[in-house]
Order: C-alpha cells, then sequence, then structure tokens
C-alpha cells in the first residue's frame, strides 16, 4: 500500500488546480458566431510554471513543504470563417523570434499556393 503523504501530495495538490484553471477552451476558445454569418475563434496562449518543494523531519515523520504555480495566458489570434474561406488574424504583439515568425507566416503562404493552384488549374505545375 501506498503512503501518499509530502511532495507528491503537494504535486497532485498544484496540477489538479492548473487543470482546473486551464482546459483546452482556454487555448482555443468557443466559436463565436455573429448575426451577419461569420464565425469567431479565439486562440490563446498558455504558459505555466510549476514550482515546489519539502522535506521530512524529526522523528516522526513529519513533513514541512510549499508550492506555488502560475498561469500566463496571452490572446494570440483569431480565426475567422465566413462564407466557407478562413482566415487568422493575430492578435498578438509581432514575433520576436524566428519560429514565432515562421508559425505566423504558415497561413499567408498556404493562402499563395492555394490561389497559385487555383489559377494554374489545367496547366502543369512545376514546383
Amino acid at each position: 500500500m501506498e503512503n501518499k503523504h509530502g511532495l507528491s501530495e503537494v504535486m497532485d495538490t498544484m496540477i489538479s488546480k492548473v487543470h482546473e484553471m486551464v482546459d483546452h477552451n482556454t487555448i482555443v476558445g468557443e466559436p463565436i458566431a455573429t448575426p451577419d454569418g461569420i464565425t469567431l475563434i479565439p486562440v490563446s496562449r498558455v504558459s505555466i510554471g510549476l514550482g515546489s518543494g519539502g522535506t521530512e523531519y524529526g522523528t516522526g515523520n513529519h513533513f514541512a513543504g510549499g508550492g506555488g504555480a502560475g498561469v500566463r495566458v496571452d490572446p494570440v489570434s483569431f480565426i475567422i470563417v465566413k462564407d466557407g474561406s478562413v482566415r487568422i488574424m493575430p492578435v498578438a504583439v509581432p514575433a520576436i523570434h524566428t519560429v514565432d515568425r515562421v508559425l505566423e507566416m504558415v497561413p499567408t503562404v498556404v493562402e499563395k499556393v492555394e490561389n497559385i493552384i487555383t489559377k494554374k488549374k489545367g496547366e502543369d505545375i512545376v514546383l
């Protein structure tokens, strides 16, 4: 039988509290339908930090410990769906890192490739 106490109990409590605060709806929000047929889907970036520590002391198997957690939610963009087309409208601060810039460019590149394929329909496409 497992004797569950101490640090593992502190970590379990912290993780369950963070799980209560953040779920999949925090990252990709509930769709919002507008009267003119546009659907907006909010997208956020979630950052989580956890820390804990503790020790057993004395001869009576006493435990002292604690922990902390932080959650940061940053709005990133809206996915806009209208008349069968999908766009991404960024709402965050411009990307600083190269990876962030590349990820922001993906929807634009996909849209341009779709336009090229549509225009060249029936012609041989050379990549």
